[in-house]
């Protein structure tokens, strides 16, 4: 029943109000009979007749007063129906479930595309958080922060955007971290990147969303020429950016699903220069500890001004020490040392004595999409739990930077490194590779996605170390 149908029954007469006015009338028929009577047969005949005038003249009169009074008096409070829904109401405001979404289409550069956009997925009842433009020679850009009924499946998201003018759309699931406005995250991952210089790939990543990131050193391991020498401008294509590494090598970052504009092009631009102005620079935060037999040790982050303490180290590693960490010839470990101790390509805690001497080093390094997790502990120092520590701030350290898995390349026999893994209490994924035994963890608690990984290797194609 529509809003009008309704307000014209409420106006209908009930018949309990038909009943009152055919008593008040037959009342009306007996006094005026009555009436009649007495002034036919009484002396004051004339003036009964003229106050009985004046009595259904007042009689009238409050008749009309009270119907009207009753007409215009508002409906009854709880009449049992459900009170319309707003058409302005705000998805979720009513308690149904709402979904957070980033979208990007390009539209028009014509004046009224972008209103004729918002207006279709207001139909939807689809609330625009926040809106980012990318100017392009042909078009522009927009990117959304959208939070949509649950009941609204991407399929259909897509289409209204599709028939409101929207090309080359793209759309992924967001989360509370995306609320954050543009300039304030911008602020954000500058200084990150400002503190550390491990930070760069992961602030990259946070501000382009699911890509790969590969820092390609100037040089192989084995000494030969690698990177490409980049212009110091960088370069853009559609699906990828490259950028000048202020160690030599290059950056170069991939995201296939999803083009570069230029604002991200110079966005980019911006925090990689802010680094190679800055140079290589790691936290001073130093954390001292008590083993159980009462000795103290340092931990700090390490970088390649701590080349030479680690290659003191390695001399006093035996040789079986130092095959279960690198898996191969152990006359090649220090070459991989300062790709290791670089803070480009991951973070690295450093063990102390107290007179200073380097016992122990643990990496986590940056692979594509990936985090590795590697230990080395000199021999007189192992069986402390020296090991257990350095994973379990390493994992740490990947959890907090948004890493979803950590894996460890070792060897069945290297005891020590699986009891560590176990010891971190997290869902692991154990998988031999050639007989290389990989276990990975993942820092989130969620069950480990058992997919099969190819062979893990270096850029330079040599296996990783």
């Amino acid at each position: 029943m529509t809003e009008a149908s309704s307000a014209h029954s409420s106006r209908r007469p009930h018949w309990r109000r038909d009943i009152v006015e055919l008593a008040a009338l037959f009342t009306a028929v007996a006094a005026a009979d009555a009436v009649a009577n007495t002034v036919v047969h009484g002396p004051r005949g004339p003036v009964l007749l003229c106050s009985a005038a004046v009595a259904l003249l007042a009689t009238a009169g409050f008749h009309v007063w009270w119907s009207r009074r009753h007409e215009n008096a508002p409906p009854p409070t709880d009449t049992g129906a459900t009170a319309p829904s707003s058409a302005g109401q705000a998805p979720g405001a009513d308690g149904q479930e709402t979904a957070l979404w980033r979208m990007r289409t390009t539209v028009r550069d014509e004046p009224g595309s972008l209103a004729a956009l918002c207006t279709a997925l207001g139909v939807h009842r689809v609330d625009i958080l926040s809106l980012q433009t990318h100017p392009l020679s042909d078009g522009t850009v927009d990117e959304f922060l959208l939070r949509a009924p649950g009941a609204l499946t991407p399929a259909e998201l897509t289409r209204t955007v599709a028939g409101a003018g929207g090309a080359h759309s793209w759309l992924e699931r967001a989360d509370a971290h995306d609320l954050v406005d543009a300039p304030t995250r911008m602020l954000g991952l500058a200084t990150r990147t400002a503190l550390d210089s491990a930070e760069l790939p992961l602030a990259l990543r946070q501000l382009l969303g699911r890509c790969t990131i590969h820092s390609v050193p100037a040089r192989s391991l084995r000494g030969q020429p690698l990177a490409e020498q980049v212009p110091t401008e960088g370069v853009l294509e559609e699906h990828l950016m490259k950028f000048r590494d202020p160690s030599g090598g290059s950056l170069t970052i991939e995201r296939p699903q999803l083009p570069f504009t230029p604002t991200e092009f110079a966005r980019v631009r911006a925090l990689v220069d802010l680094d190679a102005r800055l140079g290589q620079r790691v936290p001073p935060r130093r954390d001292v500890l008590t083993l159980p037999e009462g000795n103290e040790i340092t931990v700090r982050r390490a970088d390649t001004s701590d080349l030479a303490a680690a290659r003191e180290m390695h001399d006093r590693c035996s040789s079986k020490t130092l095959g279960l960490r690198y898996h191969g010839p152990v006359g090649d470990a220090d070459r991989y040392l300062g790709h290791l101790l670089s803070p480009r390509f991951g973070r690295t805690l450093a063990v102390e004595t107290a007179s200073g001497r380097l016992v122990a080093l643990g990496h986590l390094l940056w692979d594509g999409d990936e985090t590795e997790v590697a230990l080395l502990v000199e021999d007189a120092w192992q069986q402390r739990g020296i090991g257990a520590e350095l994973l379990r701030r390493l994992v740490t350290m990947a959890a907090e930077a948004g890493c979803e898995s950590v894996y460890a390349v070792t060897q069945a026999s290297n005891t020590g490194m699986v009891a560590a893994m176990r010891g971190l209490r997290l869902p692991l994924d154990y998988q031999i590779e050639e007989g290389t035994l990989v276990i990975t963890a993942r820092p989130s608690g969620r069950p480990a996605a058992r997919e099969p990984q190819e062979s893990i290797r270096l850029h330079d194609g040599s296996a990783r170390r």
